[in-house]
């Protein structure tokens, strides 16, 4: 397994707290594992909750129509690149 970037390990902490993920460690969860179905196992009212916490935690919104949710939540690391890129510093 790759090693978590800081800023992975952020989101993933951020992941595990948010959606009270009691059997998941945040620097355990592989980079590009899937977050839905197979991988952690997240659903469509995780990502909401989740997409809620970017937003308070990083200042921007994630929209549920938007076509590129597919891809943003495809890994936690395609997640903390979409972040990084979105982000108000």
């Amino acid at each position: 397994m790759q090693p978590l970037s800081p800023f992975e390990l952020e989101v993933a902490r951020l992941l595990v707290d948010t959606l009270h993920l009691e059997d998941v460690k945040p620097e355990e969860i592989a980079p590009e594992e899937p977050l839905f179905g197979e991988g952690l196992g997240l659903d469509s009212i995780d990502a909401l909750e989740l997409a809620l916490a970017i937003s308070k935690t990083y200042g921007f919104q994630l929209r549920s129509d938007d076509k590129e949710n597919r891809r943003v939540f495809a890994s936690l690391r395609a997640l903390s690149q979409h972040i990084q890129q979105q982000r108000v510093l």
